[in-house]
């Protein structure tokens, strides 16, 4: 998988290598068991400091998506828990999206068939 930063972007990195790892997991890119890059690899292929992949690392093992230790490094969790709901931080993303979509003038409709491209449904 490969992941490429917006430096452009109001998203910190390490919160956008939080999110490619998670929609890679979410579109089968990444398995369960798969070894992630170390944080030094990573930091050195994206040309970042390590504290930023570390700080990415962190908070995907406190959600749940990897597993991390010192002989195996980071890997895809075997087991992520489903909690059937989204979190509050996410319904306030989606809530923010929506609203500039119609801002914007786009269709519900086409809001919706997003939704279930993303969705795979």
């Amino acid at each position: 998988m490969i992941i490429r930063i917006d430096e452009l972007s109001d998203v910190p990195i390490y919160q956008q290598i939080r999110n490619q790892i998670v929609m890679g997991i979410s579109s089968g890119e990444l398995e369960a068991g798969d070894q992630l890059p170390t944080v030094r690899a990573l930091a050195l292929d994206m040309g970042i400091n390590t504290m930023t992949v570390s700080k990415a690392y962190q908070l995907l093992k406190t959600e749940g998506y990897i597993m991390t230790d010192r002989k195996n490094g980071a890997r895809i969790r075997t087991e992520i828990e489903k909690q059937g709901r989204i979190s509050s931080g996410n319904r306030s993303e989606l809530k923010r999206i929506v609203s500039e979509a119609r801002i914007s003038g786009v269709p519900k409709d086409e809001i919706i068939n997003l939704v279930n491209e993303y969705y795979g449904g």
